[in-house]
């Protein structure tokens, strides 16, 4: 039997996890790398010491920055961040062959266009490949540590699903099958803004009761918007759903509810984005998610005031008061 070929496109602190699972797998991997920088580290020292750093890439991870290198792979993983997601799947597509399974690991949306990914997949191929969605409550160090997790993978193909599973599963990394890739697509991406409001929460001083009220009003407001595009209400319920939210909202690995912190703190956003070399997809797709909301006209209060905070310069602490002084309603 031949062996499985597996594309990374993208070596943040993700892309370098997947692809390090893949090798440990058994997969041959190619890594592909974007900033000159990460590239010139990863083939001299074969570790990514500024988004992942401690763990060695396998022998079976080759490092590349030609987008032909997903040219005869089984499976391409695309983990950029969604803001570059569509320049990046442009320069790949006249290398893809037709029927490739391409798997989706970002969690967030265009904000320009309030377009999902998979909408941009479409939009730009039709259906000439297999699309798949991996989301759920992963944290890529804790991935590359080898604690147990548990994650989902999306795809209208069941068989496409089931072979997905099959070759990215192992004692440590386990996924779970679901039909519902539009409800995958909308978690992962709601979730990444109420972890920046779980984030001004703690960045304000408040405790565990402001957060609990919090997550449990984000997860019915994550519910009412994907309900009303279509998804299965099950998902938001799952690990894609509920489960990444908590992991997002609480877990201090989280570069989301670290914005927030820092919003929190009375730092703006252009000074902490200033900081960061990593993305915080939630910022961006705040906007997205803002704009869809209205256009569908889904109310979805606490978006609304992480939007006013990161778009409007309304102070964190007014946006709270605001959520706690609107009408009284059943829940």
């Amino acid at each position: 039997m031949a062996q499985t070929t597996t594309a990374v496109v993208g070596a943040g602190s993700w892309g370098t996890a997947l692809a390090i699972h893949a090798a440990e797998c058994g997969h041959r991997v190619r890594l592909w790398v974007h900033s000159q920088d990460t590239f010139q580290q990863l083939q001299q020292q074969r570790v990514n010491g500024i988004y992942l750093p401690g763990f060695p890439l396998p022998d079976q991870v080759e490092i590349t920055q030609d987008p032909s290198c997903v040219a005869d792979s089984d499976y391409t993983l695309f983990v950029v961040p969604s803001l570059h997601f569509r320049k990046t799947f442009e320069s790949f597509l006249p290398h893809l062959r037709d029927r490739a399974i391409l798997i989706s690991a970002i969690k967030g949306m265009e904000a320009g266009s309030s377009k999902r990914i998979s909408e941009i997949v479409a939009e730009l191929s039709g259906d000439r490949f297999l699309y798949s969605v991996l989301s759920g409550p992963s944290f890529a160090k804790e991935v590359a540590q080898k604690h147990p997790t548990a994650v989902v993978i999306g795809s209208h193909d069941p068989e496409t699903g089931k072979q997905i599973q099959n070759h990215f599963s192992s004692r440590y990394f386990r996924l779970y099958y679901n039909s519902d890739v539009l409800g995958l697509e909308l978690g992962a991406s709601i979730k990444n803004i109420i972890a920046i409001a779980a984030g001004v929460v703690s960045g304000l001083g408040y405790g565990y009761n402001t957060l609990s009220g919090l997550i449990t009003r984000g997860l019915a407001e994550l519910n009412r918007l994907a309900v009303r595009m279509g998804a299965q209400p099950s998902t938001l319920s799952g690990l894609a759903g509920l489960g990444d939210l908590v992991l997002t909202c609480t877990g201090h690995l989280s570069r989301n509810r670290q914005v927030g912190v820092q919003l929190g703190h009375g730092k703006t956003i252009a000074e902490i984005s200033a900081q960061m070399r990593m993305v915080a997809e939630g910022v961006r797709t705040t906007e997205a998610i803002y704009s869809l909301a209205r256009k569908v006209q889904v109310d979805m209060p606490i978006t609304e005031q992480v939007y006013k905070v990161l778009y409007q310069g309304q102070d964190p602490r007014t946006g709270i008061l605001e959520l706690m002084s609107r009408e009284l309603k059943q829940e």
